[in-house]
């Protein structure tokens, strides 16, 4: 909860990939309370007790939500589909704006390989923030196995979508934050 949040105020693509992780770790440790206390609240040592009770609580409405959007195998959650949705936004207004040149320039390369990364992941119907979001996620899930051949299967489109990500996350958190306005150049 407290990365999260810090997460979420500074990059959101960090965030979504965060949660991403999160999702997986709770399947993986079969929603247990028991067992998320044990791995992933317990060893919070700089916590007090109210504060291990307020991450473990949000670990569990997480798991709850996991549940109520049937997404107990597989999938995401909502929330970080939504987010997905709002980068998505800002992807295209950027493509269409004044303030989108340099955007433009990192994007190009990218949507060049956006139909090979669609075959080599299997993600057809998906939009090209989504898309890119998964890339990522199954990167540095490749890496986490060891599986190296699947990894260098996306590596080279990894590298252009890392810098048009970066850019999007920054652009949104200052948006965010009011430090800029789309339409009117601040």
């Amino acid at each position: 909860m407290y990365i999260s949040q810090q997460k979420r105020r500074e990059n959101i693509a960090e965030y979504i990939l965060y949660l991403w992780q999160l999702e997986d770790l709770l399947r993986a440790l079969q929603f247990s309370p028991e067992a998320i206390y044990n791995t992933l609240v317990e060893p919070n040592s700089g916590c007090n007790e109210q504060q291990k009770q307020q991450l473990f609580m949000w670990y569990m409405s997480l798991v709850g939500l996991l549940k109520e959007e049937g997404k107990e195998e597989k999938g995401h959650l909502n929330h970080t589909l939504h987010l997905i949705g709002d980068v998505e936004n800002l992807h295209l207004q950027l493509l269409q704006l004044p303030l989108g040149e340099h955007y433009r320039t990192l994007w190009q390369p990218l949507k060049e390989e956006l139909s090979r990364l669609r075959i080599v992941l299997a993600r057809d119907g998906v939009s090209d923030m989504e898309l890119c979001f998964r890339a990522l996620y199954a990167t540095m899930l490749y890496r986490i196995k060891g599986d190296d051949s699947k990894a260098g299967a996306i590596e080279d489109v990894v590298t252009l979508i890392s810098p048009v990500i970066a850019t999007l996350a920054d652009i949104y958190g200052k948006v965010e934050r009011g430090e800029v306005d789309l339409f009117g150049g601040k």
